[in-house]
């Protein structure tokens, strides 16, 4: 049971189970815009996820901190390391415009870590704007890149596709920040800290709203689709309800995160 315990705690905080996740929102992005199945730009997301993840969360640990490393965070540079391998394989097989645009976002996630100026801090500590960055980046990733690699004309869907990404994305991330509430800087100014547990909740109830009539705006109206989405509804809603500070970690980084999974895998086996 104990060596069960270590190969999840090490799935979770190796970053492997966010990677999953947009994975799964690439794959998603794929079906809805009837792209053939694109293993290059997947594989992409999910390696270049695992180490962005890493990076942030770690980077304090091995440049600031400079504590000792123990055996898991060891494993965990090792995979990280072997995952860079393949992110710079999987990039080479991109379009050239999807690679420039994932640059273009390696730079933010790189400008949300590391304080480029003396004596300044990294974007992940500017009060007010860590939840749009994580949510902008999430929309590059999962959406831009794999409609820019299958060179797909852009459209109206293609902007209600980004919005509503970004609302699920947002409203995922305020969950997390629930969680999170006691540990967070007072300084960042997260969505808890500006309005309140409460109201963070009904704002992201409320933003669930035009997530879902988005989808009666597309032009290839999918009624399955509806249905899907009503179930992810209802799945975040009540992760909503139920989020606090005192909810064990593995409330966001495995169930919160495998929102995206469930979506992925309700299109699949509908």
């Amino acid at each position: 049971m104990r060596f069960l315990k270590l190969i999840f705690n090490f799935y979770i905080n190796s970053s492997i189970h966010v990677g999953l996740s947009c994975y799964a929102l690439v794959r998603m992005t794929q079906h809805m815009f009837h792209i053939p199945e694109d293993d290059a730009v997947a594989n992409f997301a999910f390696f270049g996820t695992s180490v962005g993840y890493n990076f942030v969360k770690y980077d304090a640990l091995a440049r600031v901190q400079r504590l000792q490393m123990r055996k898991e965070l060891k494993m965990i540079a090792l995979f990280s390391f072997f995952a860079l391998f393949l992110v710079g394989y999987y990039f080479c097989q991109l379009q050239r415009i999807t690679q420039i645009v994932a640059v273009v976002f390696l730079s933010i996630t790189l400008l949300y870590t590391l304080p480029f100026f003396p004596n300044k801090k990294n974007a992940r500590n500017w009060a007010g704007v860590k939840i749009y960055i994580v949510a902008l980046c999430w929309v590059g990733v999962t959406l831009a890149l794999p409609v820019l690699n299958a060179d797909i004309s852009i459209t109206s869907d293609f902007y209600l596709k980004c919005l509503q990404r970004f609302i699920l994305i947002f409203v995922l991330v305020l969950i997390f920040e629930i969680i999170d509430l006691a540990k967070d800087d007072p300084h960042l100014q997260t969505v808890p800290q500006q309005i309140g547990v409460k109201r963070t909740k009904i704002v992201g109830l409320l933003l669930l709203v035009p997530f879902y009539f988005l989808e009666f705006f597309k032009s290839n109206f999918d009624k399955n689709q509806l249905i899907i989405n009503l179930f992810l509804v209802i799945i975040i809603s009540f992760f909503m309800l139920f989020a606090n500070e005192k909810r064990s970690k593995y409330y966001t980084s495995f169930f919160v995160e495998s929102v995206p999974i469930v979506w992925w895998l309700m299109v699949f086996f509908f």
